[in-house]
């Protein structure tokens, strides 16, 4: 089935009970968060509470000579005065390798690293505290750059490395290495009628959240912590928080507050030890809430990466090989980089058949500021290269960009350049299709009635600089290819409790999950998934915690595939203990209790043909059925080190954009007019979030297209714009049309044949945007975020 959509599309309705899969039904959370009611994690309060304050580095690499406290300890209203001294257990965290340090140890590694603690009595004492700390450095050479951070004397950024990537890595500055090499690229470019090369720059790009990290620990009298908190993986943090705190983990109990976004941005640790631990020093519950500028450095960010590429093709438009470099800067702390680049170098070549490669991808340690996860995890960066190669070769070949990508598309079958066949539908070539078969947008649309122009459908908008002169129209295209869920062997499961009783008479359910609600909609897919299978119109979602098992992460696409199929496998043991106790009270009353195949549906018990044998909340009576289970996607396994085979993804989602640009020439000014896209997403459990959510990561590739980056010095390694102020974010004003068509294609391996949906969107949106823009100018452009010098030679 296909669905399309230029705003809300219609509800598809399954023969199931009402508010089920397939249907548009409402977030429980949407109107509180549209009446600002919702109460984020920056909303609690705790009477007798303090407020937590970090002070953090002003140099990006240096010696800690000294820290001096007494000024900040002898202030009014200062509760604590922390550094690394007074830590309670390991002073170290992370979540693939232990080398982040709580509180900066010995040196700093980079710009706003946390290095001492302030608890009092009014947030405003607090900062005034922290700044009375004084801290002597003895700064250190700089690692800013791959050729700084290879180099045969280059200072390490971190000493000693027992990671079990550190014997694999060709200079401890590498935090990992991953090569692919398939068939034989050197001998298939041999049979290249054209070859083309490209060097390419992305830049750091910031997750860039509206609510800031911010959390409340309230200390317990059996030693232990409630923590409340805005994450991404609750039962990650707990397992870093416990051992910094020299707590088992049953005593720190954790608690899903309000999110106000994350997007990989909160995947990392950021306040939650920091809160805890002034909360177990002062016995009193500690607030913690990061400011704009705070939260620049409290978070990982995009890894920016330099991408080289090699393509080759035979006259009739065949690619004979690719060959690429991708260097990604992991910054001071390894975060996720080593699965970043398992991503970016297996994911490199694009949803293209090449049979003849050779990749290399490599994350460094520099002094810049850590990066990790974001919204797309290594694909983004591989997309914006691969895809500028792809307009080149049709360029030089004098073909049609689309029907260039189409001849070479994979599809179902096809084998991956790790060796992984691709076994479930991937209708590259039909998404091409789809996009380009859309009308265009009107040309000229500021021209207005009276012969005058909107100025507000122009490049530079009510700046009022053109009124149509210089501004000339590109279309661009792009597809890219993106894995869903987790790879490389990891262990990827997610626990679901599922709950049935009677209620006032009615047969009610309830569903508990740890799955962080991070604004993705997974609550209301939840609720959708358990009356599908349980047949009951009243669901209630417990809030998440660590009193549940772990559901993972909300990233990877993964939460509907992973937890969406847990809730559905719990559901499933829930039925058939249901089915059991029917069995045993009404058996005898109708032969199809033993014969039939039966289901719960309408808040029934009914055959097949829809004949109802009686009420759920009958055969429940007073008895509770609840199961929890953990339920695990098909196994993965590591890339070989030396080769980059093996099957190391569970599934692979797909996406394409048409963008429609106009640029003022002369001003080197952008208007992205239209920016339309075509999906596969197996199966629209919620047409209404699918859309959302391609549309809202249209809106973050677009971003990073023509605005957004952090800007490091490359002189002192400190970010020079850590505020929204300076860090161009795109408005509704700068947000375009976002037409969606998707198709249904199921994934014979998913529940439901669902396919991750939120990071596919924000691979192609960039590269379209960056195709437009060169078709609009004739300018190759090789970087984002694209700014007007680039486009005017100033």
């Amino acid at each position: 089935m296909a669905g399309t959509t230029t705003g809300i599309p219609a509800d598809v309705t399954q023969n199931h009970t009402k508010g089920g899969i397939g249907e548009s039904t409402l977030r429980p959370d949407a109107t509180l968060k549209v009446t600002g009611e919702f109460a984020y994690s920056s909303d609690m309060w705790h009477e007798d509470m303090l407020w937590g304050q970090t002070l953090r580095s002003t140099v990006a690499h240096a010696e800690i000579v000294s820290i001096d406290t007494s000024e900040a300890r002898a202030m009014d209203g200062v509760y604590a005065v922390l550094t690394h001294e007074d830590l309670p257990a390991a002073k170290n965290y992370g979540m693939e390798f232990q080398d982040t340090p709580v509180l900066a140890y010995g040196k700093v590694r980079h710009h706003g690293e946390p290095v001492a603690l302030v608890a009092a009595d009014h947030p405003e004492t607090a900062r005034r505290a922290a700044a009375k700390i004084r801290i002597e450095y003895r700064e250190l050479p700089l690692i800013t750059d791959e050729a700084s951070a290879t180099a045969p004397d280059a200072i390490l950024v971190h000493e000693n490395r027992d990671d079990h990537h550190a014997a694999h890595v060709p200079h401890p500055n590498i935090v990992h290495r991953q090569p692919i090499v398939r068939g034989d690229a050197d001998e298939a470019a041999k049979r290249a009628d054209v070859i083309v090369k490209g060097e390419y720059t992305f830049g750091m790009q910031d997750q860039a959240f509206l609510g800031p990290e911010s959390g409340l620990a309230v200390p317990c009298e059996d030693g232990g912590v409630d923590l409340y908190v805005a994450t991404q993986w609750l039962h990650s943090d707990l397992q870093q928080i416990a051992p910094c705190l020299g707590l088992p983990e049953e005593k720190v109990r954790m608690t899903m507050a309000g999110v106000g976004g994350a997007f990989g941005g909160r995947e990392d640790i950021s306040m939650q030890i920091l809160a805890s631990v002034l909360a177990l020093r002062t016995g009193k519950p500690v607030k913690m809430v990061y400011n704009r500028y705070e939260s620049f450095f409290g978070h990982v960010h995009r890894h920016p990466a330099k991408l080289h590429y090699e393509h080759g093709a035979t006259r009739d438009g065949k690619l004979t090989h690719m060959k690429c470099k991708i260097v990604l800067d992991g910054g001071a702390y390894a975060s996720s980089t080593a699965s970043v680049v398992g991503n970016a170098s297996s994911l490199s070549a694009g949803p293209y058949v090449i049979d003849d490669v050779d990749i290399e991808a490599i994350g460094l340690y520099t002094n810049n500021p850590p990066c990790g996860a974001m919204r797309g995890f290594g694909a983004v960066q591989a997309c914006f290269a691969y895809e500028a190669q792809m307009d080149k070769l049709a360029a030089q070949l004098d073909m049609d960009p689309v029907e260039f990508r189409r001849l070479n598309a994979m599809e179902q079958g096809t084998i991956m350049p790790t060796g992984q066949p691709v076994d479930s539908p991937a209708p590259v070539a039909e998404l091409l299709r789809m996009v380009k078969a859309r009308p265009l947008p009107p040309e000229r649309q500021w021209e207005t009635a009276y012969g005058d122009a909107d100025v507000r459908a122009l490049p530079g908008g009510l700046s009022n600089t053109t009124h149509g002169e210089g501004v000339v129209r590109g279309v661009g295209y792009a597809v890219g290819i993106k894995n869903v869920g987790f790879s490389e062997g990891f262990d990827d499961y997610s626990t679901a409790k599922v709950r049935l009783e009677v209620i006032n008479g009615e047969a009610v359910a309830m569903v508990h999950t740890a799955m962080a609600e991070v604004g993705q909609g997974g609550v209301t897919i939840h609720a959708q998934i358990a009356r599908t299978e349980l047949g009951v119109q009243q669901v209630t979602i417990h809030p998440a915690n660590t009193q549940v098992g772990s559901a993972g992460s909300t990233s990877a696409g993964r939460q509907t595939y992973m937890t969406g199929g847990s809730i559905k496998n719990s559901c499933g043991l829930v039925r058939e203990k249901v089915m059991e106790l029917g069995r045993r009270k009404f058996g005898s009353d109708h032969p199809a209790w033993a014969t039939a195949e039966l289901r719960l549906k309408g808040g029934k018990v009914v055959t097949e043909d829809g004949e109802a044998l009686c009420a759920i909340a009958d055969v429940l009576d007073d008895e509770v059925v609840e199961v929890e289970a953990e339920w695990r996607h098909r196994p993965t396994e590591p890339f070989d080190l030396k080769t980059g085979q093996g099957n190391g993804h569970v599934q692979y989602a797909f996406a394409a954009h048409r963008a429609v640009v106009e640029v003022d020439t002369e001003l080197g000014l952008v208007k992205v007019v239209e920016l339309a896209c075509a999906q596969d997403v197996g199966k629209a459990l919620n047409p209404l979030s699918v859309v959302g959510q391609i549309q809202g990561g249209t809106v973050q590739g677009l971003g990073v297209a023509i605005m957004e980056e952090i800007v490091v010095d490359p002189r002192t390694a400190k970010v020079r714009n850590p505020s929204f102020t300076d860090y161009l974010l795109p408005t509704i004003l700068d947000t375009p049309t976002i037409p969606v068509d998707y198709l249904e294609l199921a994934d014979p391996n998913a529940p439901y044949g669902v396919r991750g949906i939120g990071e596919a969107p924000t691979l192609s949106s960039t590269p379209a945007v960056l195709a437009a823009i060169r078709n609009a100018t004739g300018l190759e452009l090789t970087k984002t975020p694209i700014r007007p010098e680039h486009l005017t030679g100033l």
